[in-house]
């Protein structure tokens, strides 16, 4: 299945790309997330009809997550959580505490920003947890998990 991008989609392309994908990637995916729609040739001379509108977008897109990154620089995270003597934590640190924590520290951020490769936190500690707040744009900040006993 061959379809145009209207975003930039991470290992498959840039805005205005047509690109061929396996067609349940691209009709349970792609278009019902508005990341591209099929490669007709309707929808080819609608695009080009679009492009500076997209392409004016995706610059304003990309501008607001290189501001939001830069505010992120300071931010420092503190999550207090019940924990054995051995520093262990009755539970674990998601995606879903650093994002609240987060928000009520006044920086906006959604679990979907946040990246946790090795997983949840499970003991107390300094972590750095990566930002993904754009295809383009990527940070870190700092996660302090500490013991509420």
């Amino acid at each position: 299945m061959d379809v145009i991008l209207l975003k930039k989609v991470g290992g498959l392309g840039q805005l205005g790309d047509k690109v061929a994908v396996r067609p349940g990637y691209g009709r349970n995916y792609l278009i019902p997330g508005g990341f591209a729609v099929p490669a007709t040739k309707s929808n080819l001379e609608a695009f080009e009809a679009r492009r500076a509108e997209l392409e004016r977008e995706a610059a304003e897109s990309l501008a607001a997550a290189q501001a939001r990154l830069e505010r992120s620089t300071e931010l420092r995270v503190t999550i207090a959580r019940k924990a054995g003597d051995e520093g262990r934590l009755f539970g674990s640190v998601g995606t879903a505490d650093i994002a609240a924590a987060a928000t009520e520290a006044g920086f906006e951020l959604t679990k979907n920003e946040l990246r946790l490769p090795d997983g949840p936190f499970r003991a107390v500690g300094e972590y750095d947890v990566t930002l993904h707040l754009h295809p383009d744009v990527q940070g870190s900040i700092r996660v302090d998990v500490v013991s509420a006993n």
